[in-house]
């Protein structure tokens, strides 16, 4: 027998299993080690088709540091310690900084959150704002994207001179990969702005999700290039783009300009984070990697979309995710009450909101497959969303009875299975 730890929260989980039946699939890092300030300092004086920053700031301009919220790891912590003290060394005066936290239509990033995001020593010396989607008296209209898509942003983003996006990569399940053009759209966008460039990914025409849309693309994927062209209006200065290990450490940087340096973050994690598989399994065990990737479910269903790449239809998927924050949305069950699939699509049609799609997506793995939930929630709860709810792993297993051969995922939010081509 063979053990993994799971991990499930702050906390891992103990699995043990027989490696002729389960297969984990894990990524070797063992050469991967966490960059140094010195290392980061390095990127940041030689970045992507820009100037480095002290050649782009200048001492009366005003700086506007972009950062995710805590649904994210993008080891923001030292990226943005030493950035703040690159741009004093700029002259800059700290007065002239601000921090802004692109939640979208999440909830506020709390008091604790700011200082695990930012460290003590900048929240103290750096004035944060914290961003609400649904405010109008917070937002500014930028025009309209050559797509259609009507543009609100967060007034800050007009206010400073300068624009800094700080972000992490990782797979996304309809914009591609996260990161980059995401620090503005959703991140710093209006609710409205946000649902328009999001509903792209459905194909209300023929069912499903569009062509070109999905994990990992980007090429063709409409609302990865809409979300390009509202960033585009607010013209960031420079972006940051971190790739963070299991123990959410920066173990690879790309910066300089805002696009293309989070283009090559992507092509690089890609590489990195694709593991090729001969055929799917009867049965995918996927851990969502731990906080932060399984802080709600909204979040957790990420790695469930990972571990459908590996389970045959028809198969069974144990997906591990504690949900400390409960659904991610208290409304998130109202699209529950739709009696299939296909039937929340013809909603979404006339009344489209970004948590319904994630319903939906949810909602078509359910039916493809059978899935079982460990985790924190109300049991009414899983079985609302058509998952079976178990105390425990071992449960869970014992539930499932036999299968032939099964594949596990330990850090299933950040591991892409692809079957390998046909020969």
């Amino acid at each position: 027998m063979t053990e993994i730890q799971l991990g499930y929260g702050q906390r891992a989980l103990p699995f043990s299993f027989d490696p002729s039946r389960l297969h984990s699939l894990t990524l070797d890092s063992s050469s991967k080690l966490p960059l140094s300030d010195v290392d980061i300092g390095a990127a940041l004086d030689s970045p992507i088709a820009s100037p480095p920053l002290d050649e782009l700031i200048h001492p009366e301009d005003s700086v506007l540091i972009v950062v995710s919220d805590a649904t994210r790891a993008t080891g923001s912590a030292q990226i943005v310690n030493l950035v703040v003290r690159r741009l004093i060394q700029c002259g800059v005066s700290p007065t002239r900084l601000s921090i802004i936290f692109a939640t979208g239509i999440h909830r506020p990033v709390s008091e604790q959150e700011k200082l695990e995001l930012l460290t003590p020593f900048i929240v103290q010396r750096v004035r944060t704002i914290a961003h609400d989607a649904y405010d109008p008296q917070t937002l500014s209209f930028l025009g309209v994207t050559e797509g259609g898509v009507a543009v609100e942003v967060n007034r800050a983003l007009t206010e400073f001179s300068r624009i800094i996006l700080v972000g992490g990569i990782n797979f996304h399940y309809f914009a591609g990969f996260t990161g980059g053009r995401k620090s503005v759209c959703p991140g710093l966008a209006s609710s409205a702005t946000i649902e328009t460039t999001h509903m792209l990914a459905l194909d209300f025409e023929k069912g499903g999700r569009k062509a070109g849309v999905g994990t990992g693309l980007l090429d063709g994927n409409v609302v990865h290039e809409e979300c390009e062209r509202v960033t585009t209006l607010v013209n960031p200065t420079f972006g940051i783009n971190a790739i963070i290990d299991e123990k959410k450490r920066v173990v690879g940087i790309y910066c300089g300009d805002w696009r293309l340096s989070h283009r090559a973050a992507c092509e690089s994690y890609l590489s990195e984070h694709s593991i090729e598989i001969e055929a799917k399994r009867d049965l995918v065990i996927v851990s969502c990697g731990g906080s932060p990737h399984d802080i709600n479910m909204i979040q957790a269903h990420k790695a469930l979309e990972m571990a459908s790449y590996a389970c045959k239809d028809g198969g069974t998927i144990l997906l591990v995710a504690e949900c400390v924050d409960g659904l991610g949305r208290p409304d998130f069950l109202k699209w529950f009450e739709s009696a299939n699939s296909n039937a929340l699509v013809e909603i979404l049609r006339d009344r489209y909101e970004v948590n319904g799609q994630t319903a939906w997506s949810l909602l078509t793995k359910t039916e493809r497959f059978r899935v079982y939930l460990v985790s924190e929630l109300p049991h009414r709860d899983v079985e609302c969303m058509r998952m079976i709810p178990s105390e425990t792993l071992a449960e869970a297993l014992q539930s499932v009875g036999s299968y032939e051969s099964g594949f596990i995922l330990p850090r299933g939010a950040g591991i892409l299975p692809r079957l390998a081509t046909m020969k």
